[in-house]
């Protein structure tokens, strides 16, 4: 993917936000992802309040994202499915680690845990920004959106001279550009002292937010297709297509595992916190706190703790008990699950199965 679809470009986007600070809003945007709504034909709503607009009825969203709400309503049930995906994704990722990105019942999503500028809080952000560009560049593609159509990207130099480029498109652009606007805007707002360690963490889940985004970017791919009688392919079209977002997620995750640790100097910037490690660039994750204890509930921090949790007992991987369990040790139970078995196919034209029984042990962490 090339590195040009990151230049600005134009967009009728207000950078009313830099006009001033904004009071910052508790909650996260992320809560998009966990609410029942719906588009319609005056604009979006939320159907679990009511008839209400969803730019002054979700708790999370900070003075610019709802005046971007305001300004976009179309866009925010697309930024909710980014949010959803996100959020799924994370899930996805750390289902066998002792933080397995449970979410909460209240606008948080992740609850307190994600006040603490640890790498688990550097995926999050980065995964939700990433989900809200892929969200945002298929509903272009897909002409669900007001203001973008399919992508109008540059044809790649190294394709096949006699290739159409120019197939309808994931608007990758523009979702990268609306995404910024919108995940960054909640940050910029906030409040800080030079060189603090909230400052710090601004820098922080901003350069999270990016390298979230630049994830979508890198992955993205050039695909194909032959057209012609009977597959003769006398023409090939060609277009930008987004990978998918498992793939994205896999990257991140990778990011995830070899996060650098930073810390805030003097000046206000980022800066390794041990020199012998190498400087990150735009597409790594950055943290600036180690990680909470994730063994043990801990309520003041959102921890929920390993115990119950299924894990492998036979595995030496993270989702083994020995270390899911934190040493703690193991329950085993013995079920039965039933299932089809010996199927045969009968002509003409049904299979019919018989009902088989097996008993699997189940571990769980004590």
């Amino acid at each position: 993917m090339r590195e040009d679809l990151l230049l600005p470009f134009p967009l009728v986007f207000f950078s009313f936000f830099h006009l001033g600070q904004a009071s910052f809003t508790p909650g996260s945007w992320l809560n998009l992802g966990m609410q029942g709504y719906q588009v319609l034909e005056n604009g979006v709503e939320v159907k679990a309040i009511g008839m209400q607009p969803v730019c002054t009825r979700i708790p999370g969203l900070s003075r610019g994202q709802a005046r971007l709400c305001q300004l976009y309503q179309d866009h925010m049930s697309h930024v909710g499915r980014g949010a959803r995906t996100g959020i799924s994704e994370c899930q996805h990722q750390f289902q066998y680690r002792r933080w397995n990105c449970s979410t909460v019942h209240d606008s948080s999503v992740f609850g307190p845990l994600l006040q603490i500028a640890s790498p688990e809080a550097a995926f999050a952000h980065a995964i939700a920004a990433s989900g809200v560009v892929h969200a945002v560049s298929r509903a272009c593609r897909d002409g669900e959106l007001s203001t973008c159509t399919c992508s109008r990207a540059r044809r790649p130099m190294d394709l096949n001279t006699d290739w159409i480029w120019g197939g309808c498109g994931d608007n990758i652009e523009y979702g990268y550009k609306f995404a910024q606007e919108f995940v960054d805007v909640r940050e910029k707002e906030k409040k800080h002292d030079k060189g603090s360690h909230e400052q710090g963490r601004v820098l922080m889940n901003l350069h999270n937010n990016e390298a979230g985004r630049r994830a979508v970017v890198k992955k993205t791919k050039v695909t194909c297709k032959c057209h012609g009688v009977s597959g003769s392919c006398s023409l090939i079209t060609c277009w930008q297509q987004l990978a998918s977002f498992r793939e994205i997620g896999d990257y991140l995750k990778d990011k995830y595992d070899g996060a650098t640790k930073v810390k805030v100097n003097r000046r206000g910037k980022l800066q390794v916190a041990d020199p012998t490690f190498s400087i990150p660039t735009a597409y790594d994750l950055v943290y600036m706190d180690d990680p909470p204890d994730y063994c043990h509930k801990n309520d003041t921090i959102g921890a929920f703790g390993t115990e119950g949790r299924g894990c492998n007992r036979t595995s030496l991987g993270t989702d083994g008990c020995d270390i899911l369990c934190c040493g703690r040790g193991y329950n085993t139970r013995q079920i039965y699950l039933e299932e089809r078995c010996k199927c045969k196919f009968h002509w003409c034209c049904y299979v019919e199965c018989k009902t088989c029984r097996r008993q699997v042990s189940i571990h769980t962490c004590k």
